[in-house]
């Protein structure tokens, strides 16, 4: 069969990036071997982790909050079979919806491990026959998984990763999580509102490595009050899985006990059994492909985005890197702007950013200035019941472009897109201060860290 372009992976990158390229006129194949279209994403990744997020939010919400707003619910219990046969309808619905899409901009789909035997040539293998692919061009957008460590052996029950937490068939008396980054923190907090008693381990001395260290110190605070425990500067050495229980084994501590281990220590690209290294595309040392700034691999014809190429590892990223490379081929012309890439833990609060952090620019040595307005001075904020976290904003000293901007609040997944075009267009905190901002709302709160910028906050 031939076509103009083939996509390895319809996960985010790969799904978006067909779309575009068949919009501006290719005809696009896409090749999955899973049977649902969407990657990790949809299928147990950022949609079914939300959809728990938000069904333990409201749980957790019923059998504390409602009484103090005079609701009473009455005798509250869990039903969570229901719960997460709602996560897997939303997720099932969703995966229905690409397939549409996929027929709508008429992108031919296979089903099957995809392995690139020569530049424009691959071959598709789903199980039964294999089935012989041309294209002028070929991407690879075949995303990543989540890694372990030495000494952690992963059995798909007991000791799992993001996967299994999204399907546990009954709350853990007791979960582990190893890893202190998003997906640790999101999960163990699914599982802590359910009524689990949930440990945090973490190598770093802190929480969530990539966020500013401000907001990221306040949030373990507030995490601490909700229940879960964190032990920090703690070395992982093993677990051991017994029938009905762990051990999980720390270097120079005591060994804890517990009923489910979540291993969320990172996530590494699905680069294996591509045919990569047999074509002349050489992986770096962490198992990334190398490209240039057009996304093109050391052979021509080639081309890779999204987690594969390193970078951060965000759906959003790999779906504008698939429009870019998509733009591109057809129009000369392709462009991410990764200063401006957003980012969001969805717990409660959830943490927000787009931007350099305090740390960054100070081993930049780029002079800034400050602002910050915190959510109990906010009207919608005490409304609603929800004054824990601030707005921070960062901005050049000397021009005021805005640098950065971290949000721990309410909605602050919503609240940081505001900050990304305000970036996306060179924006100053001035600018964003001067912007009339409805009443009463939580973006008000952006607006006032934008005031304090310049040291005029009006509320605060």
């Amino acid at each position: 069969m031939n076509h103009d372009l083939v996509i390895i992976g319809a996960g985010p990158g790969g799904y978006i990036a067909a779309i575009r390229a068949a919009q501006l006129g290719l005809n696009v194949a896409c090749i999955e071997k899973e049977r649902m279209l969407g990657g990790t994403c949809l299928r147990v990744g950022c949609i079914p982790s939300k959809a728990l997020l938000e069904s333990s939010e409201l749980y957790k919400e019923a059998e504390h909050s409602f009484k103090d707003r005079g609701i009473n619910v009455g005798s509250l219990s869990l039903d969570l079979d229901k719960m997460l046969s709602q996560k897997d309808r939303t997720v099932k619905t969703m995966g229905g919806g690409i397939d549409s899409l996929f027929k709508k901009n008429k992108i031919t789909r296979y089903t099957g491990h995809a392995t690139i035997t020569a530049p424009g040539k691959v071959s598709v293998d789903n199980g039964e026959e294999k089935t012989e692919l041309e294209a002028k061009y070929i991407l690879i957008a075949t995303g990543s998984e989540p890694s372990t460590l030495p000494g952690i052996e992963l059995d798909g029950d007991r000791v799992g990763t993001s996967t299994e937490a999204l399907a546990y068939d009954q709350v853990p008396k007791h979960l582990v999580v190893i890893g202190g980054g998003v997906i640790g923190l999101e999960l163990g907090a699914v599982w802590s509102r359910l009524g689990a008693k949930v440990t945090v381990l973490e190598y770093l001395d802190r929480i969530l490595p990539t966020t500013d260290l401000e907001i990221a110190k306040e949030a373990q605070k507030i995490f601490e009050k909700q229940g879960i425990e964190f032990q920090l500067g703690c070395r992982v050495t093993g677990v051991k899985a017994n029938k009905k229980t762990c051990d999980v084994e720390i270097a120079d501590a005591k060994s804890i006990r517990c009923d489910r281990v979540l291993v969320a220590v990172g996530r590494r690209p699905n680069t294996e059994n591509l045919g990569l290294e047999e074509i002349g595309i050489a992986l770096d040392k962490r198992g990334f492909i190398p490209v240039n700034a057009h996304y093109e691999t050391a052979v021509k014809g080639i081309f890779a985005i999204g987690d594969v190429i390193g970078g951060a590892m965000l759906a959003h990223k790999a779906e504008d890197e698939g429009v870019a490379f998509s733009e591109r081929l057809v129009t000369g012309y392709g462009h991410v702007n990764y200063d401006a890439i957003p980012s969001v833990a969805y717990t409660n609060p959830e943490i927000a950013a787009v931007g350099k952090t305090e740390e960054q620019l100070k081993e930049e040595g780029i002079e800034y200035r400050k602002g910050t307005f915190p959510f109990i001075a906010n009207g919608r904020a005490r409304a609603m019941g929800q004054t824990e976290g601030k707005v921070k904003m960062l901005a050049d000293k000397q021009t005021d472009r805005v640098l950065g901007v971290h949000i721990l609040g309410p909605r602050a997944g919503d609240l940081i897109a505001e900050c990304a075009v305000a970036m996306e267009f060179g924006a100053s905190s001035e600018d964003i201060a001067r912007c009339c901002h409805a009443h009463p709302t939580l973006a008000e709160a952006v607006k006032e860290a934008a005031l304090a910028v310049d040291k005029r906050a009006l509320n605060f």
